[in-house]
């Protein structure tokens, strides 16, 4: 398999990078700086798959057609959008990226012949409605954190999210169209400690996880082909293989409670 990774250089795609050679998939990072190509090379010394670097600013993705010509230059299988402006060059980035860019790639990937599954990584709060299974805290925790703490960036997420989500309730009505796996993998506050391989998936509580949690339960979705939706994380109890495992045979999806047909009419009038 072929592997798009966007954000080649960010912490949670620096781990998945060994993880999806390792499986002998081939992989594609795009990074900004080409100081970081050597680095990243790096990453595949004596792993089963290739490793290439693509440097290409993700801030100049101003359209699906600037998309589509990264993805025809590498015909990916499976692409993981892992980047973000990262809070860096202020509020226009954030939407240049994390927002316009994420959904120009989204766009460009839903309609390429090559890619058969499209891997998002967001944020557990990017929703607009409190979930039935978090307390009243936890969801004015994220609350706080969308309107006051990171509004720019919430905002870009959740648009990204909710076009992510109308897409994929198109794509199941085309009968025409082959299979897609389109999974939304939302962790919650980001730490650098090392992997825990314990985790609440799925459903979740507002919490943390660990980057390379983040990457190792990534890695475990793309493998798979019964996934798909909005998958929330923070690290828990569970060892991650049972967890992945629940989440598929209850065929979990944390994109319940909010309105995907009125993302299809906002997105699709």
């Amino acid at each position: 398999m072929q592997v798009l990774l966007l954000g080649g250089h960010g912490k949670v795609a620096l781990h998945m990078t060994p993880l999806f050679l390792n499986r002998a998939w081939n992989v594609t990072s795009v990074v900004r700086n080409p100081d970081h190509k050597s680095e990243i090379l790096a990453l595949g010394k004596g792993l089963k798959g290739k490793l290439d670097v693509l440097v290409s600013s993700l801030e100049d993705v101003k359209s699906a057609s600037d998309a589509r010509k990264i993805l025809d230059s590498v015909t990916p299988d499976y692409v993981v959008w892992s980047a973000g402006a990262g809070g860096k060059g202020g509020p226009a980035s954030t939407i240049a990226i994390d927002q316009e860019a994420a959904k120009h790639f989204m766009t460009a990937s839903f309609s390429s012949p090559s890619v058969t599954k499209f891997l998002m990584i967001s944020y557990l709060g990017s929703r607009s409605k409190q979930p039935r299974w978090m307390s009243n805290d936890d969801w004015a925790s994220i609350v706080r954190t969308n309107t006051e703490v990171l509004p720019t960036y919430a905002k870009a997420k959740q648009e990204a999210d909710e076009y992510m989500a109308a897409l994929t309730a198109r794509r199941k009505l085309d009968t025409a169209a082959g299979p897609f796996q389109a999974i939304n993998l939302r962790p919650g506050t980001l730490t650098t400690e090392p992997a825990t391989r314990r985790v609440e998936l799925g459903h979740t509580a507002n919490g943390h996880v660990t980057r390379e949690d983040v990457a190792i339960v990534a890695d475990q979705l793309l493998a798979r082909n019964d996934i798909e939706g909005w998958i929330d994380l923070i690290n828990g109890k569970v060892p991650v293989e049972e967890a992945v495992e629940k989440v598929a045979k209850e065929k979990i999806d944390a994109v319940e409670g909010e309105d995907v047909e009125g993302m299809v009419k906002r997105f699709f009038p």
